[in-house]
């Protein structure tokens, strides 16, 4: 039963760390990819003109009119300023840009020559290594993937905005399915490896072996002989021909015949079947309370002078959470 609580536990915390990786930080990184290739996706007229509005109510920025008189001309390249100055954009339309030194470079040039204070580049594409810090040599602001999403998902088309966040909410509860059932499975394997590693054997010594009161010296004791796998019940040592019939004193005919003492401990009372499972063991199947069956079982065995030694296995009974038992109804 501890086995199955501890396997329980585990699987519950390991479902609820999983849940809160998927939801917190898993759905947002997806939001955040779904909603950049939504804005690649746009035209460049339309994906300027929620640049410039962003950059107007968050920056308080302002477009500038060229020479020509040109100021909402959708171009790559425009001029906005604030009370500070003057600022060069630039945006880069599109997932496949890889932003790096030259860019910056370039773009910091040109914004010297416009006689721009700095430079903004806009793109949903990434920073390389080693752009930020050129960046700022150069006085530009870049304004990439990670970055740009939260500038302008507020102003995105309501119909985009809900198709991005509906396909992250699918996916995070796919992935929570998956989750669910890996960490049941690793609860099963834990709980099954728990009882395994922990389920009695053969070899072991008995935890609760209680010897049966002395009685008289066995004749002979049977040597010993080397355990058998448990699972693979042997024949019983041959022995000479006996009955079960006992005289009117108690005393079995022939007192070494293994055979008979499992079919009268079989005939006991809450006992279903007996067997020699190795050459020194006899396993019981029982149904009835151990206090119960071992005092008549004893009584058979103390009967056969060579096998009163025996190690008597009680395995548990069917449908009782109750380990394996091993005693002796007279010691050595």
């Amino acid at each position: 039963m501890f086995s199955w609580m501890l396997s329980l536990l585990l699987a519950l915390i390991a479902f609820a760390l999983a849940a809160a990786y998927l939801w917190l930080v898993k759905r947002r990184h997806t939001e955040m990819t779904l909603g950049l290739q939504a804005l690649a996706g746009m035209r460049w007229r339309d994906f300027s003109e929620l640049v410039k509005r962003a950059l107007r109510e968050q920056r308080g920025l302002v477009e500038v009119a060229d020479e020509e008189g040109q100021a909402n001309t959708p171009r790559t390249d425009f001029v906005m300023a604030d009370t500070q100055g003057q600022w060069l954009v630039s945006c880069k339309h599109g997932l496949a840009y890889r932003i790096g030194t030259a860019a910056i470079n370039e773009l910091g040039a040109a914004a010297r020559l416009t006689g721009a204070r700095g430079g903004i580049l806009i793109t949903e594409g990434r920073m390389e290594r080693g752009g930020l810090a050129t960046a700022a040599k150069q006085a530009v602001d870049v304004l990439d993937g990670p970055r740009l999403w939260p500038l302008l998902l507020p102003y995105l088309p309501g119909d985009i905005e809900s198709g991005v966040r509906r396909t992250a909410r699918h996916e995070a509860a796919r992935r929570t399915m998956i989750a669910a059932l890996a960490a049941s499975t690793l609860g099963l394997l834990v709980g099954m490896g728990y009882q395994t590693t922990h389920a009695p054997s053969e070899a072991a010594p008995p935890r609760e072996a209680r010897a049966a009161p002395a009685g008289p010296k066995p004749v002979a004791a049977p040597t010993p002989a080397a355990p058998t796998p448990a699972a693979t019940p042997i024949p019983a040592p041959a022995a000479a021909p006996a009955t079960d019939a006992m005289d009117a004193s108690g005393a079995n005919d022939n007192e070494n015949d293994p055979r008979a003492l499992a079919r009268q401990v079989a005939g006991v009372p809450g006992v279903v079947s007996a067997f020699w499972q190795t050459q020194q063991t006899l396993a019981v199947n029982r149904t009835g309370e151990l206090e119960v069956v071992w005092p008549a079982i004893c009584e058979h065995v103390l009967r056969y002078p060579a096998l009163r030694n025996v190690r008597v296995q009680l395995n548990a009974r069917p449908g009782v959470d109750e380990p394996v038992r091993w005693r002796q109804c007279a010691p050595y």
